[in-house]
């Protein structure tokens, strides 16, 4: 399938690709999540901002301006940084009146445009079903982005340990979601 390898990300969202866009979203779109949720406190914020966010990336791909693959990823997270700048700014007018989690933002929800809910509650019942030490390795190492040996000392193993709890809980991942989702797809 063109375009959906991590190196064919732009060429394939700048050509319009609908399985390039899903796999731009399904790389990246926990991260931005996280980010957002870490900092606004909010999960309907969090979710307005990954939605802003990535209807953001995909519109400068698609005008050529990202140029660099490698530079991506910051790219990503700078745009969800900036949206939620945009939102603090915006409640600072407001006066901060209304509540964080009751806010309306004035930005529509793009979400169901990149990934279905199937996948959403697919993805989170795997986790759900992962033990809590991987649980948490994963969190760490994936939406805190946080070293090796911030890992180790949080779960209290030792940093070459981690790696091997990272692989296995991985491997646990991809079996528990192959699992859901080859029952439901064979209903």
């Amino acid at each position: 399938m063109p375009g959906t390898t991590e190196p064919g990300f732009l060429t394939g969202v700048q050509q319009g690709e609908a399985e390039s866009e899903a796999a731009l979203y399904e790389k990246y779109s926990a991260r931005v999540y996280y980010l957002a949720l870490r900092e606004s406190k909010s999960r309907q914020d969090a979710e307005d901002v990954r939605a802003e966010t990535f209807l953001r990336v995909l519109q400068a791909i698609r005008k050529q301006q990202v140029h660099s693959q490698d530079a991506l990823p910051a790219f990503i997270l700078g745009v969800a940084r900036n949206v939620l700048r945009e939102l603090y700014a915006r409640r600072r007018q407001m006066g901060d009146a209304v509540p964080a989690d009751e806010a309306e933002l004035t930005t529509p929800s793009h979400e169901h445009n990149f990934i279905d809910n199937e996948v959403r509650t697919a993805i989170r019942k795997t986790i759900e079903r992962l033990k809590p030490r991987e649980q948490r390795v994963l969190q760490m190492l994936f939406y805190e982005e946080l070293a090796t040996e911030q890992v180790a000392r949080a779960v209290s193993i030792a940093p070459e340990r981690v790696r091997l709890v990272k692989s296995r809980a991985l491997k646990h991942f991809r079996e528990i979601h192959y699992r859901l989702t080859a029952g439901k797809k064979g209903n």
